[in-house]
């Protein structure tokens, strides 16, 4: 079912293309048009001067900006009062609504950079966020987290995935963070690449985890589509399945977001959104992380594949699972209307 979901939302989109909507058009945050610095440095100033702070102005205000329009009021407002807005929104906010608000005002690369740090510098590995970073971002944009995280953190991304994983795991966030995925859709090698991924899994004893890695880590999602199609066509199941039945753990994950991301991108963010918030409590990183980082890029196609897999709007689910300004901004996020 879920496949089959991934398939109409991937469509959905070659549909608005059609039409002449671009992808980049998609986001539910787009630059506000009569947009001045000025006036909002001071609306925020005014929001957060004296006793107590105007939390729905700040939501308001700052939801409703692009990221761009939010760097150039953070400038503007230290030039006009000599303070940092990120460290004076910290001393005023708190608690969930005070991440997603410092999350907002962090350029996307940076954002997608500190995350990744994070995630690996903790305590522990969290596999869930390197995988989802590595498995959706373009090749464009994570050859731009790469050179954000050396800036940032003065380290380098390959060494502390090398540090922090291992094995095929490994391997596979290491092809993927090269970022040189064959373009456009060889031809001639679809149908050989589907019949190496069913000898290298359910076509024989045990699984070549290596086959598995160069294919899926190194084909265009254009051809990894078609090479989808013809291995469901001579095999009679789904590439998902044969992942989950010849690999395991983080590979096993990795590959998936891989397979899901090749299918549809907001397909496989709506899953990860549902996850977040249909379990015991609330996964509000997960839920923060995905809600900023896609709000510019595909959040109204992540809402019409939320409605399709689970019947219920986006909106009406984050309603239920959150409170407060929080879920205030995270609404505003979602986009007008269902």
């Amino acid at each position: 079912m879920t496949v089959l979901v991934a398939i109409l939302c991937a469509l959905f989109v070659l549909d608005l293309g059609a039409r002449g909507r671009t992808w980049a058009h998609r986001g539910s945050v787009r630059p506000y048009v009569n947009f001045n610095a000025e006036q909002d440095a001071d609306l925020l100033n005014k929001a957060m001067k004296g006793f107590g702070t105007d939390e729905d102005m700040v939501l308001m205000l700052l939801s409703a900006r692009s990221n761009e329009q939010r760097q150039q009021i953070k400038a503007t407002f230290k030039t006009a009062y000599g303070k940092d807005l990120v460290s004076t929104l910290k001393s005023e906010l708190g608690g969930l609504f005070e991440n997603l608000i410092v999350a907002l005002m962090t350029p996307p690369t940076s954002y997608d950079a500190l995350q990744l740090h994070k995630a690996i510098k903790g305590a522990g590995t969290e596999d869930d966020v390197l995988i989802e970073i590595m498995a959706s971002r373009t090749g464009d944009q994570i050859k731009d987290i790469v050179k954000a995280y050396e800036k940032e953190f003065n380290e380098k991304l390959e060494k502390d995935i090398y540090g922090d994983t291992s094995g095929h795991y490994q391997r596979l966030l290491v092809i993927l963070l090269q970022a040189s995925r064959q373009e456009g859709v060889d031809e001639e090698n679809v149908e050989k690449d589907a019949k190496d991924l069913y000898a290298a899994g359910k076509g024989m004893f045990g699984t070549d985890e290596d086959q598995f890695i160069t294919i899926l880590g190194r084909r265009s999602a254009e051809h990894l589509r078609k090479v989808f199609d013809v291995y469901k066509k001579l095999y009679g199941s789904d590439m998902e399945d044969s992942v989950e039945g010849e690999t395991t753990g983080n590979l096993e994950n990795l590959l998936l977001a891989v397979v899901k991301c090749a299918r549809s991108v907001p397909q496989f963010f709506a899953e990860a959104l549902y996850k977040s918030m249909r379990r015991a409590g609330t996964d509000d990183d997960t839920l923060t992380r995905i809600m900023v980082s896609r709000s510019e890029a595909d959040m109204l196609d992540i809402r019409v594949c939320f409605k399709k897999t689970y019947g219920a709007s986006l909106r009406t689910t984050i309603q239920e699972d959150t409170t407060g300004d929080y879920q205030k901004a995270l609404l505003y996020l979602c986009g007008a209307g269902d």
